[in-house]
């Protein structure tokens, strides 16, 4: 007997069938003695659609909404129906005793398995494996303490709530709010508040009246005091500001307090998901959706760091003992770093092994998989460079300095200087901040002694605004309004982005027309962090078993019928933002301008009519019989066509398809003969055609 091992993708399968020992490669599964390997394609089942319960929800009709059903079903993704196909054949073979879950641990990974468990009518025992990374020695020890699948029933039981309530409210709302306005108006129950943040702090941006003020230095032979009155170093009266100037000005000053503070800074703690997405967004320049994309790869196909999706920053304590391992396996790379700690045991900082503070995983840390910079990209070498550099400092000593701060008077006017002096650099040797930190050499001055004052000058500005929301400040907001889960969020901007609710500028993201006015049409109630946060709790307590799963979905229901029913007898109006001058060459009525990955195109704004056009044509690779330069791509009534802007030359795209050059099925069948292209329906399918046809 044989047990069945289901994991979330196919790279993940390959590893943990070679450390299972499996050799025997099918099409979509790995065999071996004691294994069958199998996969998903991320999700294999998903809840059925409003169309899928009644035909007439294919026309979007505002009379028929809230859709929501008495009970929630599942339907097999068309797209990937193949590979569930193959999921099923193998859960109904005799010799498979078990099936183990190996798909990402997590609430996400969980939802995966146990739809396709729920839809494959799976009634043998089940187990889950539960790792945090992807070496060969966590998989093998993942296995050895394999967890009875039912422990993790909470966890699938928040997974189905958060999906029902996403569908719930996401499609009747969006469907309200597009049918009502007649335009594509996406809501969510974390896509609106997230939306709202940024449009209020535009808001506070476009209000904003920039007030003048004034400043006043005094420059000494080696350092510049500030006027300061308690804790205001600014005046906002020019002419009291010109008054004092001109007080201090010609005068010597008086040194009346000198004080010495010696400060310690702790080792910062290891990344979460959401400090990572954030500090490389201020460094690199990453969006949260490329950090979580190189950090996978690391995880997955490198193995060099620990599991992505967590919201814990702390370790466990049986994790103490790897330390060492962890550390040498980057001695080769980080050696003057790494060196002075291999002599004795490492030691980790108390505050940062705590197992309460540890959810489903812990912080993100190197793994013991030696590390090779060369097989990296340059963004992988930057998101692992600062992981593993966060990492090392955990054992080096704290950073110690002192600040000096001098007061001094001026002809009565007080006027205030600071210095720095490093007294252990500790941690911050490591990632060389310690040689950013300002250090302001003071005079060896001694409190009653008169300095000679260079020069007194006067300086005015402006208050400024608080500028737009980078990625990482809005991570940071929805962390801390607890809007969706580190898992979730850099896809919840990506959404906003491609909706064009957003837009991102110089790594800014500013709202758009269209953002400004679906969030004047949402209701307030779905705009607010605080329900969104609220409902992010109850999901974590049905986590963790202190929650109602029922009475969670059923309060969701209640607030999808009052949300529609605002839509529904809202008095509001919507005018596209992206309408141009230009009328529709088919039906008459004004073009809207959409951005695509192709280029700007221009579409029909009535519903009923489908015409389309790229504004820029889009350039073919056919040729103009008579210039020869590429035509340009239409799309017309009778299909698409393309056409020489030169000659004016027209021609009907083939109907049929084209045929495989004998260089292109050179190519295709090496590229689809390599040993790691197996698992896929269509490379295996191409590759037989085109064996066939050569027969």
């Amino acid at each position: 007997m044989k047990s069945l091992v289901l994991a979330e993708k196919p790279s993940v399968a390959r590893e943990i069938a070679r450390v299972l020992g499996c050799t025997q490669t099918k099409r979509n599964y790995i065999e071996g003695p004691n294994y069958v390997v199998t996969w998903a394609l991320g999700h294999l089942v998903e809840l059925q659609t409003p169309e899928d319960y009644d035909n007439r929800y294919k026309t979007w009709r505002i009379e028929d909404l809230p859709i929501m059903p008495d009970q929630m079903k599942l339907k097999v993704i068309r797209k990937t129906s193949p590979q569930f196909r193959t999921v099923s054949d193998l859960a109904k073979r005799k010799d498979i005793k078990e099936l183990i879950v190996a798909t990402d641990a997590g609430r996400e990974g969980e939802l995966v398995a146990r739809w396709i468990i729920e839809k494959v009518r799976w009634n043998k025992p089940f187990k889950r494996l539960w790792i945090s990374s992807q070496t060969d020695k966590a998989i093998k020890d993942g296995f050895k303490n394999l967890q009875q699948g039912e422990q993790f029933n909470r966890l699938y039981e928040s997974a189905v709530c958060r999906s029902e309530a996403d569908w719930l409210i996401g499609l009747n709302v969006t469907r309200a709010l597009t049918t009502k306005y007649e335009e594509p108006l996406s809501a969510g129950r974390v896509q609106t508040p997230t939306l709202a943040m940024i449009l209020e702090r535009e808001q506070v941006i476009t209000t904003f009246k920039p007030v003048e003020y004034w400043t006043l230095s005094a420059e000494f032979r080696s350092f510049t005091a500030q006027w300061q009155r308690q804790n205001e170093k600014r005046l906002f009266n020019k002419e009291e500001a010109e008054r004092i100037c001109e007080k201090a000005s010609g005068k010597e000053a008086i040194v009346k307090l000198i004080q010495r503070k010696e400060h310690v800074e702790v080792q910062p703690l290891p990344y979460d998901l959401n400090e990572l997405q954030r500090d490389a967004n201020k460094r690199f320049g990453f969006s949260a959706k490329k950090t979580l994309n190189v950090l996978q790869k690391l995880y997955e196909q490198h193995k060099l760091v620990t599991y992505p999706r967590t919201d814990s920053r702390y370790l466990t304590t049986d994790m103490v003992g790897t330390m060492k391992e962890r550390l040498e396996s980057i001695s080769g790379v980080y050696r003057d770093e790494v060196k002075p700690l291999l002599g004795k045991q490492p030691i980790l900082p108390k505050r940062v092994v705590n197992n309460e503070k540890v959810t489903d995983h812990h912080a993100i840390i190197v793994t013991d998989e030696p590390v090779h910079l060369g097989e990296l990209s340059a963004d992988e070498r930057k998101l692992y460079d600062i992981i593993a550099k966060r990492f090392i400092s955990l054992f080096y000593p704290v950073h110690k300095y002192e600040v000096i701060k001098v007061e001094l008077s001026i002809n009565d006017e007080r006027f205030v200087t600071s210095g720095k002096q490093v007294i252990e650099a500790g941690f911050k040797k490591i990632d060389g901040k310690e040689s950013e930190e300002e250090h302001v050499a003071l005079e060896n001055i001694k409190e009653g002694s008169t300095l000679h004052v260079q020069n007194v000058s006067l300086r005015n500005g402006f208050t400024e605004p608080p500028q737009r929301f980078s990625e990482a400040d809005l991570l940071g907001q929805m962390e801390k309004h607890s809007l969706g889960t580190p898992a979730t969020r850099a896809d919840i901007i990506e959404k906003l982005l491609q909706n064009e609710s957003i837009d991102r500028q110089n790594n800014r993201l500013h709202p758009t027309k269209k953002g400004k006015q679906l969030i004047d049409l949402v209701s307030d109630e779905l705009k607010s962090p605080e329900l969104t946060a609220k409902w992010e709790k109850e999901l974590e307590a049905i986590a963790k078993g202190k929650g109602n799963a029922k009475q969670f979905l059923a309060n969701i229901r209640q607030q999808t019928k009052s949300l529609v029913h605002e839509v529904k007898n809202s008095e509001k109006t919507y005018r596209p933002h992206n309408l141009t001058g230009s009328k529709c060459p088919e039906c008459g009525e004004l073009l809207k301008e959409k951005k695509t990955k192709q280029g700007k195109m221009l579409i029909c704004s009535s519903r009923e009519c489908s015409y389309k056009r790229f504004k820029d044509p889009k350039l073919s690779n056919r040729r103009c019989p008579q210039c020869h330069k590429k035509m340009e791509i239409h799309e017309g009534k009778a299909g698409t066509y393309f056409q020489c802007r030169l000659c004016q030359v027209v021609e009907k795209a083939e109907d049929k398809k084209k045929k495989v050059s004998k260089r292109e099925e050179k190519q295709l069948l090496k590229k689809y003969s390599d040993d790691n292209a197996f698992g896929s329906s269509l490379g295996d399918a191409l590759k037989q055609a085109l064996q066939g046809k050569k027969e």
